[in-house]
């Protein structure tokens, strides 16, 4: 009798290829998502610069629409249901991490996902995304590979 694979432990981990979009518009769409599943997120950039773009772009990226956002170094961060960061905490015991710009994971423990969104554009976020999914895959996560494509996201692996 063959032994039954154990789960994987650990997050799963979804790769995003943006090849339509760019990710001021990509990223607020899941992140919405995101909360309407109850969940906390976690947006993690690898500059401050990039951080405090995105901190706008929640602002701003749709009229008739609000995301709950703050950066994680105000105070009160720990209440929101999004935070954005350069660094490795998970400073509102968000369920999701998402890394935008090649922003390395770090240490999943605690989340439910980590989405990994790469423009394909861009060619230090694919050789990034490439090591990104290959790692995680080596060290027994659940991985799919999403794309991007006319009628929405379709998954591919």
């Amino acid at each position: 009798m063959a032994e039954a694979a154990s789960p994987p432990s650990g997050p799963e981990v979804w790769f995003y290829h943006l090849e339509r979009t760019g990710l001021e518009q990509a990223l607020p769409e899941l992140l919405e998502k995101t909360l309407q599943r109850g969940w906390k997120a976690v947006v993690r950039a690898r500059a401050a610069e990039r951080a405090a773009h995105l901190d706008g772009i929640l602002w701003t990226y749709r009229d008739d629409s609000f995301l709950p956002h703050g950066p994680d170094d105000e105070p009160g961060a720990a209440r929101q249901p999004i935070a954005i960061t350069t660094g490795f905490e998970n400073p509102n015991g968000a369920d999701a991490l998402f890394l935008v710009d090649g922003a390395e994971p770090g240490d999943l423990a605690g989340y439910v996902r980590c989405v990994v969104l790469f423009d394909s554009a861009d060619e230090d976020q694919l050789k990034t995304a490439r090591t990104q999914f290959k790692v995680a895959k080596d060290s027994g996560l659940a991985v799919s590979y999403w794309k991007q494509q006319a009628r929405g996201w379709e998954k591919q692996a």
